[in-house]
């Protein structure tokens, strides 16, 4: 089969992304630890690989905390926990993520030759990222064709976002019917034994699982 790297946090999304993929490929799944203030996702995405049988996981280290700028990253800035999702960017948002995490995904993708690069990002029901959004994933790929060996000699790696236009119960839905193992998924941008509830990735969360008509495996605080 053809290889394809599988960016994968530990979330739903990129479980589902991953899932997808290895129908067909082997896949090399790639997480980041990149500075968060807990390692849940990290943990979550060892076991999520494991369960969906990627052929190779790595844990690449960056040190996106160096930068700070976001709440999931600065101890200055307190996550917020408003129990809504209000359409503008959070504090959550982390400069530059995906645009770090594709270009590392299609340096690996040019070395072990994978001819493609998945990323579980999601425009419709979302926190208003501005890296999940279609221009930039169109914009990236771009980059890719003109700024890579693969790219000039004609063979450009291909960033896969088969999740880009689907909403959060859509995802669960589909998910569910692959056997995506969403137990072992975190998503809460809190760490602890339970998630929080009300992050907006738990609301967006909830509310997709409340849609799909599906109970949410996880435990909540409360």
């Amino acid at each position: 089969m053809e290889k394809a790297v599988v960016l994968l946090s530990g979330g739903l999304d990129s479980a589902t992304c991953l899932a997808i993929a290895a129908e067909t490929r082997d896949v090399h799944a790639l997480t980041f630890d990149y500075g968060s203030k807990h390692s849940r996702e990290i943990d979550s995405a060892k076991a999520v690989a494991a369960k969906l049988g990627a052929d190779k996981h790595t844990v690449m280290k960056i040190e996106l905390d160096a930068i700070g700028g976001s709440s999931l990253i600065d101890e200055n800035i307190d996550i917020e926990k408003t129990g809504n999702v209000t359409g503008e960017i959070p504090s959550s948002y982390v400069p530059a993520r995906n645009l770090t995490f594709l270009s590392l995904g299609v340096a690996l993708a040019e070395v072990v030759g994978a001819g493609e690069v998945f990323i579980g990002a999601n425009s419709i029901d979302y926190s208003g990222y501005p890296d999940c959004r279609p221009e930039f994933i169109d914009a990236f790929q771009k980059a890719v064709d003109v700024g890579t060996k693969a790219g000039a000699g004609g063979t450009s790696v291909k960033i896969i976002a088969p999740l880009l236009n689907m909403s959060k119960s859509q995802i669960i839905q589909k998910g569910a019917e692959m056997g995506v193992p969403y137990e072992l998924t975190w998503t809460c941008y809190s760490g602890g034994e339970r998630a929080c509830g009300k992050c907006e990735a738990c609301v967006l969360r909830l509310r997709g699982f409340e849609g799909a008509g599906i109970a949410d495996p996880i435990e909540y605080e409360g």
